[in-house]
């Protein structure tokens, strides 16, 4: 054998790799709105007046799914690519964009920052771009699963904005559950 690593075991490598990263980013993007009550059934929600593009809960699920999915990929073939030139910066900025997703939806649901989560998914979408650009330069395929990603980050960020448009004073639409707030 000439090489360091056969291919079987390069290829054994990077299914480690996904075989950690695609189930923790599913749980973590899960858990990060399902703990918030994001989407349908919030009462908050609800009572937002919405979009007319805004698509059924359901779609919302299924997207993000597969997006979950595909960015526990892109993880590990950054991951995987060990000696890469800007691997590290393409992390960081990978890593950055993540965690603001998973701020999101708190910040969105929770604490009914509709102008914060817009500016939020805005960063998301600099982020995103900026590290699919180094990515590019790692793996093209990780580069190629980035797309869809960012293109529904731009699609949220309208939903987004026209709900902060739609809705002045969102944060006070629905007072929370054990308020003592009175409706007049």
């Amino acid at each position: 054998m000439t090489g360091i690593a056969s291919r079987a075991q390069l290829r054994m490598s990077f299914l480690r790799y996904a075989l950690v990263t695609i189930p923790l980013v599913l749980l973590l993007g899960t858990l990060s709105g399902r703990a918030s009550g994001n989407g349908y059934g919030n009462p908050w929600f609800d009572a937002l007046v919405k979009p007319e593009a805004m698509p059924p809960g359901w779609v919302f699920a299924a997207v993000w799914t597969l997006l979950y999915i595909w960015l526990g990929l892109v993880l590990a073939m950054i991951l995987h690519a060990r000696g890469a030139e800007r691997r590290v910066q393409a992390l960081a900025l990978f890593l950055a964009q993540l965690l603001l997703n998973f701020a999101w939806s708190p910040v969105f649901f929770v604490f009914r920052e509709v102008a914060t989560g817009l500016t939020m998914i805005a960063a998301m979408i600099v982020l995103s771009v900026a590290a699919t650009w180094l990515i590019a330069r790692i793996r093209k395929a990780a580069a190629l699963l980035m797309l869809p990603y960012i293109a529904w980050l731009c699609f949220a960020a309208y939903l987004n904005y026209q709900i902060v448009v739609l809705n002045p004073g969102a944060d006070a639409l629905v007072p929370s559950e054990g308020s003592a707030d009175i409706l007049i």
